[in-house]
């Protein structure tokens, strides 16, 4: 009573007219409060009823996107982390089922045990995006007014182009992406290629501790990668093929004429100290972070100082509000934020939405390229009728939840072999 006195009290100083209110349940205030908001539903009537998934291929990868039900004609749409597996979620449902979805922070603390590193925070981080989805419709909202409001109306991506031994082929590619496809972040990734076929580029047969041979190819490929692009575009690295404190040392400072935005995991988070010694040695900033699951592991990279930028996996790290807490966290420690994405349009959008409500969050990685993106986009519509992405920007919706619908003609034609069914019943896990 205490707390909903101070709520109306506020209310009231505030200009809303509570009338009668004052014994109603707070649910029913809240609804009252946001009555010139556009809902589709009774917010505080809604429940979950059910739990499906269709798997979609992308990249090669099964990718599980669910649809939370509910007694009201509204639905919520989360993804497992690419590569995941369905029943990540699937195994959450008793825990959701006759709750009310928009008490996401609080359902969210029910299921966070069940999560893990790595792709076992995909089915608690699918339902958490699923949650504010629904949140949003039912209160007519976009998700980033529910996490606090936007920073910006549009988010910079970076492009992926993975690495080959053909040097002209990758210079032609990312100056594709530059010049036809607008962005203006690269990540070169898979870099470990560069040396594969250097006689000696290894220490020994079998072995990824790099030679100075290995390391001075990885250095020449990004340093061509330089020339071909210019100093205005951003370059970023990652795969090294080695994490040994000593090598990345070595490489760290090799590549400090390329100026890159960062070197990603040169050594390994499970052992911060490791990551701390390289972070410490080198001028090249050090991001890390993509396969951690909750907050707290990222606290204690940046209370330790181990990184320079965190990069979290939102359908990894626990959804779109504990990727904005670990945002948060790292700027209160003077550490950047870009966000590491290999999904479909569903947990992109996750990722726009929490981008968007927070505040040192540079970037966000984009995988498709050339005839992908198309094919990609088909995946969902978007409610306002605007592109996805714009010249390597992602566009910042205003439409309630996430902002986009599925597009089940293009789900239909690239379902994942592994399983075919299209939201099929799931009544076998209501109590498992």
């Amino acid at each position: 009573m205490k707390d909903r006195r101070k709520f109306l009290k506020n209310s009231v100083l505030g200009g809303i007219s509570l009338g009668g209110m004052f014994f109603a349940p707070i649910e029913e205030v809240v609804a009252a409060t946001t009555s010139k908001v556009s809902r589709v539903s009774s917010p505080s009537e809604l429940k979950i009823t059910d739990l499906r998934y269709v798997i979609v291929e992308h990249l090669g990868r099964p990718c599980p996107i669910l649809r939370i039900d509910t007694n009201q004609d509204i639905y919520g749409l989360g993804e497992v982390r690419d590569g995941g597996d369905k029943k990540y979620a699937l195994l959450l449902k008793k825990h959701l089922l006759g709750k009310n979805p928009c008490d996401v922070e609080r359902i969210f603390k029910i299921i966070k045990p069940h999560g893990g590193h790595g792709r076992l925070g995909g089915g608690v981080s699918g339902v958490e995006m699923a949650l504010w989805d629904l949140a949003g419709k039912a209160l007519g909202v976009p998700v980033w007014q529910l996490l606090g409001g936007q920073y910006r109306d549009k988010v910079r991506l970076y492009a992926d182009t993975h690495a080959d031994t053909d040097f002209d082929l990758i210079v032609s590619k990312v100056k594709n992406r530059i010049e036809n496809e607008g962005f203006t972040w690269l990540k070169m990734t898979r870099c470990f290629k560069v040396v594969e076929g250097i006689q000696g580029g290894y220490y020994r047969e079998g072995s990824q501790k790099l030679s100075q041979k290995g390391i001075d190819g990885i250095a020449e490929y990004l340093k061509t990668i330089r020339r071909a692009v210019g100093n205005e575009i951003a370059i970023s690295a990652d795969h090294f093929g080695d994490r040994s404190i000593d090598n990345m040392v070595r490489l760290g400072n090799a590549l400090e004429p390329v100026q890159l935005a960062w070197m990603e995991e040169p050594g390994p988070w499970t052992v911060p100290h490791h990551l701390k010694a390289i972070t410490d040695a080198i001028q090249t900033p050090v991001a890390s972070g993509e396969n951690i699951f909750g907050r707290e592991t990222f606290q204690n990279l940046c209370d330790l100082q181990a990184v320079d930028i965190v990069h979290p996996d939102l359908a990894t790290a626990g959804g779109i509000l504990e990727t904005k807490k670990i945002g948060d966290y790292a700027e209160d420690h003077g550490i950047g934020q870009a966000l590491h994405y290999a999904g479909t349009p569903v947990s992109f959008m996750a990722n726009v939405h929490s981008a968007a409500a927070t505040q040192n969050c540079a970037v966000l990685e984009f995988h498709p390229e050339g005839d992908e993106i198309p094919e990609w986009t088909k995946m969902v519509k978007t409610v306002d009728g605007k592109p996805l992405i714009t010249k390597g920007h992602a566009h910042v919706p205003n439409s309630p939840g996430l902002g986009i619908e599925l597009n089940m003609d293009h789900i239909k034609t690239v379902l994942h072999p592994s399983d075919r069914t299209i939201f099929a019943s799931t009544s076998d896990w209501d109590n498992q």
